[in-house]
């Protein structure tokens, strides 16, 4: 099944573009920062942003995900 139609993948999938998009603002901040004004690239920004800020309840949420994965 898709990961569009799954709630549980979708969640896995976003949590990941998260995390990969945080990881690569922190270790090449001029990378996603000349595409922050672009529509599609500009999304990558806005996630990092997003795990920039929110990172405790980011990684909460890779904790919960990952026994939910090893329980199932």
């Amino acid at each position: 099944m898709s990961a569009l139609f799954n709630f549980t993948s979708l969640l896995q999938v976003i949590l990941l573009l998260i995390c990969s998009s945080t990881y690569i603002h922190s270790q090449w901040p001029s990378f996603l920062d000349r595409y922050k004004d672009q529509s599609v690239l500009g999304a990558f920004w806005k996630l990092a942003r997003i795990g920039e800020r929110a990172s405790p309840y980011v990684s909460l949420a890779c904790i919960i995900m990952a026994v939910n994965q090893f329980n199932s």
